[in-house]
């Protein structure tokens, strides 16, 4: 039995991603904030008996600890983390930012990534077998910004910096660690992409979007690897999304 857990579950690309792990033959544990939202996600399911929800708080070390305790209680091992929560920071002048809006992508997308990943670790290194996967979900903006969105491109990038480092200190336990960089899937979040985005050159313009389970396949993919092998980094994106040229 492969145990996977996926923060940010409730919704988007948690969701559809642990829909496809079911569907592929994992238990799956979903956490996220809102408690209603995973059992929304467990709803779709069509094996219940494979799948766990449990609230829990990625910024909050208490709750990250307890969660992970309880999946090794019930499971006895954890074979998939997949760090897929994170918050936007609403579109605003670099100058107009407020430290409370820095520090709020701070806490979800990067720190709430570290606290999940160490847990994982401590986890994955002392089970039997040995070692497990990681998938931080980075996005587009691990590589290049939107216009006004520094506390967000900022946190994606250091998410790609962590996952190396997590890619190297993992070898010796036989964690693997990769990154799916993510672009335009169709989301609630993403729901005005159609509409128009703001383009680096002032302009608005309506963006092409992906379907979601597109990207849980990718996901699946990349857990359905041997620990021998792993995929580092993979960017999946709307083919036509400005995103090759952006600037």
């Amino acid at each position: 039995m492969n145990i996977a857990l996926i923060t940010g579950a409730g919704s988007g690309i948690g969701r559809a991603s642990a829909l496809a792990l079911l569907e592929a033959g994992w238990t799956v544990v979903l956490t996220g904030r809102r408690a209603g939202r995973l059992r929304e996600t467990a709803d779709l399911a069509a094996d219940g008996a494979r799948v766990l929800v449990a609230a829990a708080d990625v910024t909050d070390p208490a709750s990250v600890d307890a969660l992970f305790a309880m999946v090794a209680d019930r499971y006895g091992r954890l074979d998939l983390l997949f760090n897929n929560a994170g918050a936007f920071t609403p579109a605003t002048p670099f100058e107009e930012l407020s430290l409370q809006q820095w520090r709020a992508a701070l806490d979800v997308n990067l720190t709430g990534v570290f606290l999940c990943a160490r847990a994982a670790f401590r986890l994955m290194k002392d089970q039997d077998p040995r070692g497990g996967r990681i998938i931080n979900n980075g996005s587009v903006s691990a590589h290049t910004p939107r216009p006004h969105s520094a506390p967000y491109t900022a946190t994606k990038h250091g998410v790609a910096g962590l996952t190396k480092s997590l890619s190297l200190d993992g070898r010796r336990y036989g964690i693997a660690c990769g990154q799916i960089d993510i672009g335009n899937a169709a989301t609630d979040l993403t729901a005005g992409f159609g509409q128009g985005m703001q383009q680096a050159d002032g302009s608005i313009a309506a963006e092409p979007l992906m379907d979601v389970r597109d990207v849980a396949r990718t996901v699946v993919h990349m857990a359905s690897l041997p620990l021998e092998a792993n995929m580092q980094s993979v960017t999946i994106l709307a083919t036509t999304m400005p995103y090759v040229g952006r600037g």
